[in-house]
């Protein structure tokens, strides 16, 4: 009889497991992106790699660029509804792929800014590089300013709590925070609890209503308040913030 009830425990407990397994992955799904958006067209030319997606003005310039990580176990396509209009506006847009989407060991941490370095490195023609994520990818956005100031103008940090250990309270750069007064994953009390990590000139950006999972295009995050205005607005919002820290920065001449 023993024996028979561990077994049934046991099948209980994996079938829990798979079934939260399961919920989990698609939670993180993307989720509502049209398939143009992942098309090139007039304006806007989309390229993948295994390390990023990029998305690059057809009109040639010197603008300024934005570098964007992901945030844990989020695709770099549940961004571009986001983005997309970034480059549209002329800014050319790079999402770093996280390391096995979650980026879960250290080593993945420091391949995804590996990542970000090598891009940067590919691209001389930018001379000024704008750093933002989400969640996760604020966290990698930070500590890349952190470790290598001198390869950013501005930094734009979205829901995030991050930076949490290392202060970065001296930065000579634009920062600015944005964060969802429903997030529950990056909730507002731990958000401004870290405030004093980050330079009294920083901006920061409360979106009413907006959550966690709003910033990009996947499903309900596990711990995520409910959020109370539409994805769109959230994200409307965000990329007015992203477009004025791109647009604060000066295009180079032409001809350099």
């Amino acid at each position: 009889m023993k024996t028979s009830g561990r077994k049934w425990l046991a099948r209980g407990f994996l079938l829990w497991a798979a079934v939260s397994s399961l919920w989990l992955a698609n939670s993180f799904r993307t989720q509502g992106v049209a398939e143009r958006a992942l098309l090139s067209d007039a304006k806007t030319v989309v390229s993948q790699a295994d390390a990023y997606l990029a998305l690059s003005p057809k009109a040639e310039g010197r603008a300024p660029a934005l570098l964007f990580f992901c945030g844990s176990g989020v695709a770099a396509e549940a961004y571009v509804p986001l983005l997309r209009p970034v480059a549209e506006s002329g800014y050319p847009v790079y999402i770093i792929r996280l390391p096995y989407r979650f980026a879960p060991l250290e080593s993945n941490k420091a391949e995804a800014l590996e990542r970000a370095r090598g891009l940067m490195a590919a691209h001389p023609e930018v001379a000024r590089w704008v750093l933002s994520g989400h969640s996760l990818g604020g966290a990698l956005a930070a500590r890349f300013v952190g470790n290598e100031g001198h390869g950013a103008a501005a930094l734009v940090l979205v829901g995030t709590t991050h930076p949490k250990e290392r202060s970065l309270a001296a930065l000579g750069i634009p920062v600015t925070k944005v964060y969802g007064t429903n997030d529950h994953v990056a909730p507002v009390d731990r958000v401004l609890a870290n405030k004093a990590l980050l330079p009294p000139q920083t901006e920061w950006i409360a979106i009413e209503g907006g959550n966690h999972s709003q910033f990009g295009h996947y499903g309900h995050q596990l711990f995520d308040g409910t959020a109370t205005i539409s994805r769109e607005l959230q994200q409307e919002r965000t990329r007015d913030a992203l477009l004025k820290a791109l647009a604060r920065q000066p295009q180079a001449p032409a001809g350099l």
